[in-house]
């Protein structure tokens, strides 16, 4: 299902600030080379994170899903002087693509790669994140924000990618199991007291969730 008119979506693009040079290449050879390069956020939501990013000037972010790297380069852009941006994939080969495109920006010393399992990943770190974004795999959604929402400040963001999910949650009978899981975790944040949060209709769905 098209959940964004493309007549808008194009209009969108259109009148935003274009992608720098750097983020303009990962986002081609994504396109061009990735069988999955659906997932990756594109112009608009990586304008929105970027914006994000700056309003908020965090100093400790949270990627959990790197893909090929465009998004940890526009959350990048917001942080602080003595900033750091933490992105953990499981691919060892979308990790190996995104660690060129970071060695070659100026955030390579800001950018500290993981790989491997973001469940265990997460779990061992101790940093404070002023922001999080999450956008890996549908089902461990729920466990990701109970994993990171302790050491995320108050006041700090959460961000979660596809909560619209290709417009499955719109369906009367969910299908999928990751459209399943996305409308499990949307319904468990309903019930959640102690964050604020809105979906905003970009691209595939964009949550914001402030903790209180």
């Amino acid at each position: 299902m098209e959940i964004i008119n493309a007549a808008a979506q194009q209009y969108a693009e259109k009148y935003s600030s274009p992608e720098d040079e750097l983020l303009k290449e990962v986002f081609d050879f994504t396109v061009q080379n990735h069988p999955k390069h659906h997932m990756i956020s594109g112009p608009l939501q990586g304008k929105f994170l970027e914006m994000v990013s700056h309003m908020l000037q965090p100093k400790r972010i949270l990627e959990v899903g790197t893909f090929t790297g465009f998004s940890a380069l526009c959350l990048a852009k917001g942080l602080g002087e003595d900033g750091q941006l933490h992105t953990i994939e499981l691919r060892k080969e979308d990790a190996a693509h995104a660690k060129v495109f970071f060695d070659r920006s100026f955030f390579r010393d800001k950018i500290i790669l993981h790989i491997g399992n973001a469940l265990e990943i997460i779990g061992e770190m101790r940093d404070t994140w002023d922001l999080v974004f999450i956008d890996a795999d549908k089902e461990n959604y729920i466990h990701y924000f109970n994993l990171v929402l302790p050491n995320v400040r108050q006041n700090g963001f959460i961000l979660a990618d596809n909560v619209l999910f290709h417009g499955e949650v719109l369906e009367k009978e969910i299908k999928g199991k990751s459209a399943k899981a996305i409308q499990a975790f949307n319904d468990y944040l309903l019930t959640r007291t102690d964050v604020e949060k809105m979906i905003l209709p970009l691209r595939d769905g964009l949550m914001l969730i402030r903790k209180l």
